[in-house]
């Protein structure tokens, strides 16, 4: 049996899963998995920063969260606009204990039809915004000795997926930094993990049949669907639910993994 330090048995705590007292930023918070997920951290007690292009787009996230969540307007690519909005997080809340880097585009192309323009813009995303928005919150992070950093990875980190060649880079290269940070701060207190989501019922997806099957969008979400061998897409919600264990007190001894939430792809 699991100890504790003092060598009593380990007990679950009565309120497990509590984010009471800690202040979070969530990027990319105004649908899906990052509005899922900032709604999911604000019902367990959690203040929120919720980031993304414009506050107008995190309306319908502010409705649903609640009083404890504040909307800043932050292009991630730029260094500017998250040096200033980090900035504007200290000044409002005093502290920051939790950032979950959930903003990111997607890409469909191979290596011979993705152009230098879409390669930079995944890169200018979904790269270069995780480090500049993991390089501000250590920042503050460390002035309080302790911190949790969640990045959203993919499938993709794992395995190739068909023409989805500049978007599986980018998850490949925010499964490394997952690691290099988890390494580089583990001594000072502060965590470092990613989910690998595999297809997840988002907006996005609803946007990509419209665009590409006009009047075929039911047929080719079903066919979207059964490619998982559960049979189904995941929900943003359960994707929240792994985010909200990472980055809670129970998941403390968890720091450099990855979690694949993917519906069995990564078992065949």
């Amino acid at each position: 049996m699991a100890t504790a330090s003092g060598g009593s048995p380990a007990r679950r705590r009565a309120n497990a899963f509590d984010l009471g007292g800690k202040v979070a930023v969530v990027t990319g918070a105004a649908s899906g998995i990052g509005q899922a997920i900032a709604v999911k951290f604000a019902e367990h007690g959690a203040r929120i920063a919720a980031f993304d292009l414009t506050r107008e787009a995190l309306a319908e996230t502010a409705t649903l969260a609640g009083g404890s969540l504040e909307t800043f307007a932050c292009d991630v690519s730029r260094a500017d606009d998250v040096g200033a909005a980090f900035g504007e997080v200290k000044r409002r809340f005093g502290r920051l204990d939790i950032l979950v880097n959930n903003a990111g585009v997607a890409h469909i192309g191979s290596a011979l039809s993705t152009d230098e323009e879409a390669l930079d813009r995944i890169y200018q995303v979904n790269v270069k915004g995780v480090f500049l928005c993991t390089r501000a919150a250590l920042g503050l992070m460390l002035e309080e000795g302790a911190g949790v950093i969640l990045n959203l990875a993919s499938i993709a980190s794992f395995v190739g997926l068909p023409d989805r060649f500049a978007y599986s880079m980018s998850k490949g290269a925010v499964l490394a930094m997952t690691r290099s940070v988890a390494i580089d701060f583990v001594k000072r207190g502060i965590r470092c993990n990613c989910v690998c989501p595999a297809r997840v019922h988002t907006p996005f997806v609803d946007g990509y049949l419209a665009k590409s099957y006009p009047g075929r969008e039911a047929e080719m979400f079903q066919a979207l669907s059964e490619a998982q061998p559960i049979g189904r897409m995941g929900r943003p919600e359960e994707v929240a639910d792994l985010a909200l264990y990472l980055c809670s007190d129970e998941a403390s001894f968890v720091t450099g993994a990855a979690f694949p939430i993917d519906g069995g792809v990564l078992a065949q």
